[in-house]
C-alpha cells in the first residue's frame, strides 16, 4: 500500500497537541532515556498493556495518560508512540485499519506511520499475544492485524498528523473499567475516510 502524508511537510508530523502531547516532562525523560525508535516501539508494545489483553480498560487515550496509566486500547498506544518517537525527532502519523470485531460489525484500529530512511513506514506497537506477532519493521509491514478485503476490511491510506476530532470526541468517552469498544467508530469519520489525493 502507498501511503499518503496528509502534508508534504514532516515538521507537521513532529508537532505535540493536546492528545500527543509530547511536551510532558515525564514522556521527553523517557523519550531520551529509550534512545532510539525501536527502543521507543518496543517500550509501547511490551511495556504498555493492550486493555483488552489485561482485562482492564483505563480509558486513557492522551499519551501521556496512557503512561501514566500503562494500559489503552490501540488508540491511546498510538498516540504515545507518536509521541515518544516525535521527542525524538522523528516524524510520526497516525493510520487506520477497518477491522472485523468479532461480533458482526466492524472497529477501526489504530496504528502509526513513521518516516524513516527517506520514506514513511507503519508500525503497530497494539502488544503481541497468541495470533498477533506485530514487530519493528521498517521494510516490510509486520502488523498486528492482516486486513481481510473480503470480509470488508480496509486499511486507509492517509497518515494523519493528528487523530480526526470526530475520533478524539469518541475516546473521550470511554469509561474506565467498562469493557468493549461500543464507543468507537466502525470506520473513520466524514471526509477522513477516503484517501487524500
Amino acid at each position: 500500500m502507498i501511503l499518503q502524508p496528509e502534508t508534504d511537510d514532516p515538521a507537521a508530523y513532529l508537532v505535540a497537541d493536546e492528545v500527543i502531547d509530547h511536551q510532558h516532562s515525564e514522556l521527553r525523560r523517557l523519550a531520551a532515556g529509550l534512545a532510539t525508535p525501536e527502543a521507543a516501539f518496543h517500550h509501547v508494545r511490551d511495556q504498555v498493556a493492550h486493555s483488552a489483553d489485561a482485562g482492564s480498560y483505563s480509558g486513557a487515550f492522551r499519551a501521556s495518560e496512557v503512561l501514566a496509566a500503562r494500559n489503552a486500547i490501540c488508540h491511546g498506544k498510538s498516540h504515545l508512540l507518536a509521541a515518544l518517537l516525535r521527542a525524538q525527532g522523528v516524524p510520526t502519523g497516525l493510520c487506520y485499519q477497518r477491522l472485523e470485531d468479532g461480533g458482526g460489525g466492524f472497529v477501526l484500529h489504530a496504528l502509526n506511520a513513521v518516516h524513516l530512511d527517506g520514506r514513511w513506514s507503519r508500525l503497530d506497537a497494539r502488544g503481541n499475544r497468541e495470533g498477533v506477532d506485530a514487530q519493528y519493521d521498517l521494510n516490510r509491514e509486520r502488523l498486528a492485524w492482516p486486513v481481510r478485503p473480503e470480509r470488508g476490511e480496509r486499511d486507509y491510506p492517509v497518515v494523519f498528523v493528528a487523530p480526526p476530532a470526530p475520533l478524539v470526541r469518541a475516546l473521550a468517552r470511554a469509561v474506565p473499567g467498562r469493557f468493549g469498544y461500543d464507543y468507537l467508530p466502525a470506520e473513520l469519520p466524514g471526509d477522513a475516510s477516503v484517501s487524500l489525493g
